[in-house]
């Protein structure tokens, strides 16, 4: 027989394959992209995944938790509140949009001191029209409360 001393080895390459194959798979946080703020691949599908992951939480616990200088720069959270700004309860729009006019002076304070003056610039941009979005999402549904 002349695979008969290949009989031990196939199980061992199989193991040792599919060892190979799960270590290739990125294992991360859903949460994960909300610190990544480079321009990477792979920081970019960590971003998309972490907005995924947020617009389709349905309690949106992720509004009541407080964000980082990166989580402001990354973007995510932001994106979040703009995506999902129809949905969300007049309280929830407040929140969001206190979040977002926090997230400028967040990010030009020394607590953002890793962040590039692009990362920063970028941030500050995206928060000011999320803040303004949010605003006019506000008068429109929370009659005196904008």
């Amino acid at each position: 027989m002349p695979f008969g001393r290949y009989k031990l080895l196939v199980p061992v390459l199989a193991a040792f394959s599919a060892g190979c194959a799960f270590n290739s798979v990125s294992v991360s946080s859903p949460l994960a992209g909300l610190n990544c703020v480079d321009d990477s691949p792979d920081c970019i599908s960590k971003r998309k995944t972490t907005l995924n992951y947020l617009t389709s939480d349905p309690t949106r616990s992720w509004i009541r938790q407080a964000p980082t200088p990166q989580a402001y720069a990354s973007g995510v959270r932001l994106f979040a509140f703009k995506k999902k700004k129809k949905e969300l309860t007049c309280t929830e729009l407040k929140m969001g949009r206190t979040e977002a006019d926090a997230a400028r002076k967040v990010l030009r304070s020394s607590s953002a001191g890793s962040l590039s003056p692009a990362q920063v610039s970028r941030g500050t941009l995206l928060a000011a029209e999320v803040s303004r979005d949010l605003r006019r999402e506000m008068k429109r549904r929370c009659k005196g409360k904008a």
